[in-house]
Order: structure tokens, then sequence, then C-alpha cells
């Protein structure tokens, strides 16, 4: 196989927009880009998505011989890649705190029929990261715990319902980045553990999930001083790419990297020193998800260290039949002919319904003169989607009615005095926090409204770590996301249709 047909195979490429952009069309024809990431910004409906899956899939087979891998981060919660008319599902924590992990399997099930149907054929999903830092910027609910072994029973349990699909789908991000206080797509996160320390947590969740065969797993950006003491992150690693994950470990499936655009390789690496270095080290496919530019530069990066002999030849080719071979057996020429029905959707606003958790006291149902607060919509991080949405102050305002207060993401005093200052006589106090464990405006806001003589409840629409420490007055809910699908039943809940049930997956202190 040509040069260029062998590198096509190994590379991964987004673009901008709701049709193939100019540019990605010419690295499928002239540098015979073989696979292709979906973002959000690629979607704006079902019927959509479904007719541009098949228009790359037609470019692509014509231009390089074999169908396209089309992957997506369809993790469900807080990375959701589809549009609202999709059956988007909750995320890991969320269905944790079901305390089922059947649940886990249903929703993946559910989630790989829709991606089938629209002609999405890998899922960079689950997320296999045990969340023991709860100051972790960029994994938090996208965990589904604090524990290995709750991370391991819900990672497989999700394993199963993507086989059930026959759905390529990704455990991510190895070695493990939830003992983490930096997000990688921002900066350059290390983690100083020995491999002993690493085999007792990080790693027992994936070794489960590689022994009950899941088809691929993505490396993480961040450095192991301990592992690899040359200073590179481990997608250029290999002694944990190779030695670890595909020798000691013995993984034969596909190694993909994550991003090489972010920060963790661009900024102190270059992307394109990124590629080479990752399929140095044992990495099957790179993902450069975003910038034409350093897209073709990679190529030419690749092209370059095959002839400079970095990378051997026979290698390039052994790598692009392994991955053709995974194609075969993942992407079927046959057509899906339904996603999702109501059913499942039924299915999955039930398990939605069971994850909200009462953390602390009693319900606070709004009465008649509700003041709702908390802090306006944000990119809590560069993993989560950029949506224009209502905050849950302004949803839960109309609902019924009432005073609301937006605050800023890091409320200052006198916003925290001019909440104080609305709650005068009012019925309850609501307070809707995201991630506010980071930010200690949204702490100081909290506490501020825990002497009062009102009735407060915190929802946490994000990580429930915000919950820490409420005072004993304080009723606490952990809502795991902000998608409308979580509002509407935070609705039914404030109405007193139904209790929460769900029970927390992790430690608050």
């Amino acid at each position: 196989m040509d040069l260029k047909y062998l590198v096509g195979q190994r590379l991964v490429c987004g673009f901008e927009g709701t049709e193939m952009s100019k540019d990605f069309i010419r690295l499928v024809k002239e540098y015979k880009l073989g696979n292709v990431i979906l973002f959000q910004r690629n979607i704006e409906s079902m019927t959509q998505v479904k007719q541009l899956c098949a228009e790359i899939q037609r470019l692509v087979k014509k231009e390089t011989g074999h169908y396209a891998f089309i992957t997506i981060d369809q993790e469900g919660g807080a990375v959701t890649r589809l549009s609202k008319d999709a059956c988007n599902v909750p995320g890991a924590m969320a269905v944790a705190a079901t305390g089922n992990p059947k649940n886990a399997e249903v929703l993946a099930q559910i989630t790989a029929a829709e991606l089938k149907y629209l002609g999405i054929n890998v899922n960079l999903a689950p997320v296999m990261d045990v969340n023991n830092n709860p100051d972790n910027p960029v994994i938090g609910v996208r965990s589904y715990g604090d524990t290995a072994d709750t991370v391991m029973k819900y990672g497989v349990a999700a394993l199963k319902g993507y086989q059930k699909e026959n759905l390529l789908c990704c455990a991510k991000h190895f070695p493990g980045h939830g003992d983490t206080a930096v997000d990688s797509h921002l900066g350059l996160p290390v983690i100083d553990k020995t491999l002993e320390e690493l085999e007792k947590m990080e790693l027992v969740p994936f070794r489960a999930v590689i022994e009950n065969g899941i088809p691929a797993v993505m490396s993480s950006h961040i450095l192991f001083p301990q592992l690899e003491p040359d200073s590179v992150p481990c997608t250029m690693s290999k002694r944990i790419i190779t030695g670890i994950l595909k020798e000691r470990i013995g993984f034969q499936g596909l190694v993909l990297s994550d991003c090489v655009e972010m920060d963790a390789i661009r900024k102190y690496y270059g992307t394109s020193k990124g590629i080479v270095a990752a399929m140095a080290a044992g990495v099957d496919m790179v993902f450069v998800s975003h910038t034409p530019e350093l897209q073709e530069k990679g190529f030419q990066a690749v092209y370059k260290a095959v002839e400079d002999k970095e990378l051997s030849l026979e290698e390039m080719q052994r790598v692009a039949d392994k991955i053709i071979s995974f194609k075969e057996k993942y992407i079927s020429a046959n057509k899906v002919d339904t996603g999702c029905n109501e059913e499942q959707k039924q299915k999955e606003r039930e398990i939605r319904r069971k994850s909200i958790t009462l953390t602390q006291g009693e319900i606070v149902l709004p009465g008649e003169k509700p003041l709702f607060t908390g802090c306006q919509n944000y990119r809590a991080t560069q993993a989560a989607n950029e949506e224009e949405q209502e905050s849950f102050v302004e949803y839960m305002v109309k609902r019924f009615g009432g005073k609301g207060f937006v605050t800023s993401i890091n409320p200052d005093q006198e916003e925290i005095e001019k909440a104080i200052e609305m709650a005068r006589d009012s019925s309850s106090i609501i307070i809707g926090t995201y991630n506010g464990h980071l930010q200690s405006g949204q702490k100081a806001l909290i506490k501020a409204f825990s002497g009062v003589d009102i009735p407060v409840m915190v929802i946490a629409m994000g990580n429930p770590y915000d919950l820490e420490g409420l005072s004993k007055n304080v009723t606490g809910i952990a809502a795991w996301d902000n998608s409308i699908m979580t509002l509407e039943l935070l609705v039914e809940m404030l109405q007193g249709k139904w209790v929460p049930e769900g029970k927390l997956p992790i430690y608050l202190h």
C-alpha cells in the first residue's frame, strides 16, 4: 500500500460546519485521510448528521478504498454531541448514582443503536478514569465514581451494551486522568505515582474492560515521571503505550490518542512532533481534531519521519492493516433503519430520574414566593459543548414565578449581598450551582444563606462536590448535569411529584 494510504488510515481529523469543508475534502482526496471526528459544531439534527455521515463514507471509500471510522464523544451528560432530537443519555456519575450497573448497559446500548442509525461507528466512551481528586476540573461527573470498584463495575456493564450493538467503543483516558487538578486541554498535568500505586487504583478499571474485550483504549496527555523519565506525556511515551498497555497488560486492540491539538501537546511539544512521537510510541490512530493547517503539517511530518527512518514503513503497513481489520469487523454496509424508539426514550428518562440524589435534608418546595439564584451557564471544561441555554434560574422562574437572580460564575460580595436582599420575605431559597466547589464565590453564596430562617436547598447541576460541608439546615440535591431533560425532571421534583432515589457514588466530606 502506498505510504499516503497508510498514513491516512492512522490519522483522524475534524472540520468546522454541518457539511464537509473544502479543507476536509482536500485532505481525503490529496492525503487519503481515512477517519473523522464529529463534534456538536457538525450536528444540527438527526436527519442532517445521518446524511453527512453517508456523504463522508462515499467520499472516503472512493478515495481510500476503505470505509471511514466516524468517531464522536457521546459520553452522555456533560459531554453530549448529538442534537436535541436524539436520545441523549445521562453521564457516567449520574448512572452510577442509580445504584444499578445494568442501567449503564441499557444506556450504552441505546446510545450505540442511535449512533449506528446515524452512521457513526465509533464512540469515544466509556470514561474509565477514577475521579479520586475532587478538584479535577475536566473529569468529575464524566467518571462513574471515586473508587476503582465502582468505575470497573459500571464500565464493564457499559461495554456489554456497546458489544450488543457491535459498536466500537473506547476506554479513556489511559492510564487515568482522575487524579489531576489540571485540564489537559489547557495545560500539562502531572501524576507522580509509581506503577504499583497505579495498579491499585487507576489501572484496575482499564484492566477489567480489556479483559472483557474492549476494542479500543485512548491515551491521556499526562506526565507520569515515575513511569516515563524522559518528560513526555503518556501519548508520546513508548514505555507507557507499548511497555505497559500493550506488553504488561496485554492489550491488542486499537490504541487511540486524545487530540494532539490540546495544549498539553500543542503548546509544550508541537502538534506535528506529537503525532510522530505518538506513532513511534505505539499509538495506532492519532486525532488532530480542529485545524486544517496542523492536519496537513501532520501528514507531512509523518512522511518525513518515515523517510528519515524515525518511523518504519513496515510498522506503518502493519498498523494500517490492523486498523482495516477493525473496520471490517465494526463497519457494516447494512443500513440501520431506526434509531431510538419511544420505549427506549422512556427508559432513558426513568434512569435519569433515578439518578437524582438527595444528599441531606428534605426536599424544599418553592411555595408562593421562591427566590431562585445561582450562576450563569458557562463552559466548565473544554471537553463540554459551547451552548447557549437558559440558566437554571431563568428556567425555574418561568415555571414557578417568584424572583430570580443570575450571578456571575464566581459571584463577588456585592452580588451575594444583592441575593440576600432579594431573599427577604421569600417562601424558599433554591440555589443552582455549577462546579461551585472550584469557584470560591459560589461557595460563599451558599454559606451566606446557611443561617437564614427560610428553607434553603442547593441543587448541584454539575459536580456533586458543591454539596460538601452544607449546613444542617440546608438541603442538598445532586442533579449531575444542566441539560433540558434534567431541568424538566427537577420541575416535577419541585412540584412534589416524586422524591429522589439516587445514592452518591462518591464520598462527600
